[in-house]
């Protein structure tokens, strides 16, 4: 594992135990906050075609158990594909960057899209319909024009959805990610979903651990660090918020593997 210090811009060698290693040390004094795609499961071509790797949840199950339930899913899925992707597992998640959220108590904050923002989704659909490799994945209170099986259409996606960003009008926001753009509601942020946790049982009073791979994950990157956690970036990443990098998914799951089973 490497550590970055953001502030000089220098790649500093550190263990793979190291930043994890509170988990083990002090399980009752931390949370832990992981992204789904590209930081749990390996990113695919398509947004149905992520696989789950074998024992991934029996490992995010004895994690929970270990800090006590402090363990939360901040993704940009929808609650329900989050929920079938890892089932049987029902644990505390914010879904679309944020926007909705599920307490460890059970009680979910969720999001009923206005019917002008659906029919904005078909109209989406409409246009990209003829579009091969571009992927509109309707996400509820969210929408996402997928383009890594087509990267030569960027430009043309940029176009559409910033239309479309104007016609859904002030209360949405344009994110963009890995070979994807996406208008969600503009109060999400995973920053702002991790503070929310942390106000609520069993998180209050834990200092955090944010893990992602992505330009969505910098906002609770930067939370992280402002409350004393630590934060991991997954893959390369020339600038970011993240105080270590891990290589790949995998490399995070052995990791966790190796916590669950101590």
């Amino acid at each position: 594992m490497e550590q970055t210090d953001t502030s000089r811009g220098e790649v500093l060698a550190a263990s793979d135990e190291q930043p994890l290693a509170p988990l083990l040390a002090e399980p009752d004094q931390w949370a832990l906050f992981l992204d789904i795609d590209g930081t749990l499961v390996d990113l695919a071509e398509t947004p149905d075609s992520v696989v789950v790797e074998p024992g991934l949840t029996d490992t995010l199950q004895a994690l929970s158990h270990r800090l006590g339930g402090a363990l939360a899913l901040v993704t940009g899925r929808a609650l329900p594909y989050a929920d079938q992707l890892l089932q049987p597992l029902a644990l505390p998640i914010a879904g679309l960057h944020g926007a909705e959220r599920r307490r460890a108590d059970g009680s979910v904050d969720a999001v009923t899209p206005e019917p002008s923002f659906v029919t904005l989704k078909r109209s989406l659909e409409r246009v990209t319909s003829d579009w091969d490799g571009v992927i509109i994945e309707d996400k509820g209170g969210a929408v996402a024009a997928h383009f890594r099986q087509a990267p030569e259409r960027q430009a043309s996606l940029e176009a559409v959805m910033a239309a479309a960003l104007s016609e859904a009008g002030p209360d949405y926001s344009l994110q963009r990610g890995k070979m994807v753009l996406e208008i969600r509601p503009a109060r999400a942020n995973k920053g702002s979903a991790v503070e929310a946790f942390l106000s609520e049982a069993p998180f209050s009073g834990r200092k955090p651990i944010a893990i992602g791979d992505d330009l969505t994950d910098e906002a609770m990157f930067r939370f992280a660090n402002e409350a004393g956690g630590l934060s991991i970036h997954i893959g390369e990443a020339a600038d970011t918020a993240a105080q270590f990098t891990l290589p790949s998914p995998d490399a995070l799951r052995q990791a966790l593997r190796r916590i669950a089973t101590e």
